[in-house]
């Protein structure tokens, strides 16, 4: 194999092949990138057996002899940060790789290519096409909310949801509960079955990451093991988390007296975050009053502090006070714009707060116990 290619594009593109080979792994050769190069165009694929990917770079390559090499990650990840030239040759012969830039020579041992796990492609018929920048938010809105530690394998992961031009996407800790949904365009019938259908929180934040804004769509197939997805130049598997997930419709507030108050993301943020500096680890707690136009948000730590700081808000029903924890209010204004207004939905003090936006989006909050 000899291919000559500019050294910011393959930078990138083997960065994001990178991400998903193990630093360690029992299997050794898992700490290498494929590398295939046939036609004009070069194929990276990478694997860590419960991820993989499959990346295609076309711009600035060119393939003078084709074949396949195994790159070590860290090596070559640091060649290519390192080096200053604009383009690079990667040659193999008998001896291993060579690494080539006008004034930089490297060789590093190569492996045999053959022995390298292959990765799924992406031949289904039954799969759903997305518009890609509401895969995006779906990932963005619903992946911070997962707990990858839980003992509960299903949390540690995005539920999807996809049926019809229905498709939804859920993720929770069992503190608060994240909802994004939107439509897509089912092909061939496709749907997912029951509440199985969890893609690792790792996976599916590497699947976002691949998916750029150039595509105009993406398309997701879920399978009764694993879920693929497809862009112009991508292909990424993932096995799914085993287990069910929990009745997420169950944890959706349906009430009918509960007070609805329009609020925008900017002002309830900053806020916050000024509430937010006499809290702790141990003291996270923040009252929020809501009465007489006013949002009023307290928090007391008894080594550090007190604060209290008010908001005024289009309220002047009865004075309900609700204590959440302000790292879960953050991370929902955290994914949004400071200019997005949305509704948060209040009924008591032992009631879950709801938070929604016009765009699909539904945030669940249970409140924490007063102890102040």
């Amino acid at each position: 194999m000899k291919i000559t290619c500019q050294r910011e594009s393959l930078t990138a593109a083997f960065a994001l092949a990178a991400s998903i080979a193990p630093t360690r792994s029992p299997k050794e050769i898992l700490q290498n990138v494929k590398v295939t190069a046939s036609g004009s165009r070069i194929t990276l694929t990478a694997t860590d057996l419960d991820v993989g990917i499959r990346l295609d770079v076309e711009e600035g390559v060119e393939v003078e002899t084709e074949g396949t090499a195994l790159l070590p990650v860290q090596r070559t990840m640091a060649i290519l940060r390192e080096s200053n030239d604009e383009t690079l040759t990667i040659e193999t012969d008998e001896s291993g790789i060579r690494i080539t830039g006008s004034r930089s020579k490297f060789r590093l041992p190569g492996s045999n290519p053959d022995e390298f796990p292959s990765v799924a492609e992406f031949n289904e018929d039954k799969y759903h096409v997305l518009p890609t920048r509401l895969f995006r938010e779906m990932v963005r809105r619903t992946v911070f909310a997962t707990d990858a530690e839980s003992s509960r394998y299903a949390l540690g992961g995005v539920l999807l949801e996809m049926e019809g031009t229905s498709v939804i996407a859920v993720g929770t800790d069992g503190r608060r509960l994240a909802k994004m949904e939107g439509t897509g365009e089912p092909q061939g019938g496709h749907q997912t079955t029951g509440t199985s259908t969890i893609v690792p929180t790792r996976a599916i934040q590497l699947m976002e990451r691949a998916v750029s804004d150039k595509d105009d769509t993406v398309d997701v197939a879920a399978r009764a093991n694993d879920l693929l997805i497809r862009t112009p130049r991508a292909v990424i598997y993932s096995r799914l988390v085993e287990g069910r997930y929990p009745n997420w419709r169950q944890v959706f507030p349906k009430r009918e007296s509960a007070e609805q108050i329009d609020m925008a993301v900017g002002p309830l943020f900053a806020a916050l975050r000024q509430a937010a500096i006499v809290t702790d680890h141990e003291s996270r707690g923040i009252d929020f009053t809501f009465g007489d136009g006013t949002l009023k948000l307290e928090a007391s730590t008894a080594d550090i502090g007190e604060s209290q700081i008010e908001l005024p808000i289009p309220y002047d029903a009865e004075t309900i006070t609700l204590t959440m924890d302000h790292r879960y209010v953050a991370d929902f204004c955290k994914v949004l714009d400071n200019e997005t207004n949305f509704v948060m939905e209040i009924e008591s003090s032992s009631k879950p707060a709801l938070l929604t936006t016009d765009d699909g989006f539904s945030y669940v909050i249970m409140p924490m116990a007063r102890d102040r």
